[in-house]
């Protein structure tokens, strides 16, 4: 955190970070649902600055604006400085800080989620088995092609369940060769990452790295955005050398060879970017250009999409957490009339952290019935 002190103070509150490039709304979702400065990230950045230079002291209050950031980038998407690409790793650092510093004097629900993925392997707070829901699904043997990587959610989250059956059956169906680890997958630690825990996260990726290469793993497809960005970008740190794949990605190799066969589908879509697989790491045509290969899809962008797409709200362990609840200013509320303004039918999402999100926003708007949220493997499914 002393060299990005170094650095923090060049930020001059310009404000750009709060919108998307057209500045039509606000973009920064803890700003969209507080609107105070002190929620966004010029405001943040100046707080942290002080805080390290000992001109205001630590405080609870200070604790949950700091966390209260979902990591979602579009800071680093819209502001016009060279240091653009540091301002996320400056919030982590000082997160980091803070659980050092400050005698892990953070918020409960960080505590609390940080302690079960510890306790538990998962921030669920679900202590059964990984592989319930994997009825029939192979186990992951050497000479496979791909690991299927579940993650928490796909393992114990009833939509994100949906979402793992529903991938597992296109791969079988085309003759992928796949497995999964089953009860022995660990948490993939992108949350634990961002929260500032560098410790705990070094643990799970050793874990899972040492595993994957007792199998002999070379390829692995995820079914979260979260576990493809960590995995693809922070695990090599720790001596990873697999290929990964988001299974959009998968999936788009897979129609586009035609072994996948797609039917006629008669509905308006639109595509909910999910912030990992945009603008971490800029995945932004494959999950539009699968929609638009099924027969009878309508494609309706959103008026805040790809770059300047609005995060759902569930990112830096929000999905369990959700700091930004309690107000209809709640970002994954504000995301689902986005996206039934559109006249659309289906919200399509590739993201079971955003699935969650939206789909609880769906009932507290009263738009069940009225907006179906599925997700993309769930859409060719259905066409097929």
């Amino acid at each position: 955190m002393k060299e990005y002190a170094k650095q923090i103070h060049r930020c001059f509150r310009c404000g750009y970070c709060k919108f998307p490039s057209d500045y039509s709304d606000f973009n920064c979702p803890s700003y969209a649902r507080f609107r105070f400065d002190t929620y966004s990230t010029s405001g943040r950045l100046w707080l942290i600055y002080a805080w390290l230079k000992g001109e205001i002291e630590w405080s609870e209050h200070l604790a949950d604006i700091l966390y209260t950031c979902t990591t979602c980038k579009n800071c680093v998407e819209q502001c016009p400085m060279k240091f653009a690409d540091d301002i996320v790793d400056w919030i982590v650092a000082a997160r980091s800080d803070m659980i050092e510093k400050e005698k892990g004097r953070i918020p409960p629900a960080v505590t609390s989620f940080l302690e079960d993925v510890y306790r538990l392997g998962n921030p669920l707070k679900e202590m059964g088995k990984r592989d319930t829901w994997a009825n029939g699904i192979k186990r992951y043997q050497p000479g496979d092609e791909y690991l299927f990587y579940v993650g928490c959610l796909g393992s114990y989250d009833e939509f994100g369940q949906r979402m793992a059956k529903s991938i597992a059956s296109l791969l079988s169906e085309t003759g992928v060769s796949f497995g999964i680890l089953g009860n022995e997958e660990n948490c993939c630690g992108n949350e634990v990452y961002l929260l500032g825990e560098n410790e705990l996260f070094q643990v799970l990726a050793e874990r899972n790295i040492q595993k994957f290469k007792e199998l002999g793993v070379k390829k692995v497809v995820t079914l979260s955005p979260h576990a493809y960005n960590i995995v693809k970008n922070n695990y090599p740190q720790f001596g990873a050398i697999f290929e990964v794949y988001h299974y959009t990605q998968l999936l788009h190799s897979l129609i586009k060879k035609s072994e996948v066969k797609l039917g006629e589908m008669k509905a308006k879509v639109t595509y909910h970017d999910p912030c990992f697989l945009g603008r971490y790491n800029g995945i932004y045509d494959v999950p539009r250009e699968i929609l638009q290969s099924i027969p009878g899809v309508e494609l309706i962008e959103m008026e805040r999409s790809r770059e300047n797409s609005f995060c759902c709200g569930g990112g830096s362990g929000n999905f369990v957490m959700d700091l930004l609840r309690g107000s209809e200013d709640s970002p994954a509320r504000i995301r689902v009339k986005e996206a039934y303004e559109t006249g659309a039918d289906i919200l399509a999402v590739a993201c079971p952290s955003c699935m969650t999100m939206l789909q609880d926003a769906i009932k507290v708007e009263d738009l069940e019935g009225k907006l179906a949220i599925k997700d993309i493997s769930q859409i060719v499914t259905e066409s097929s």
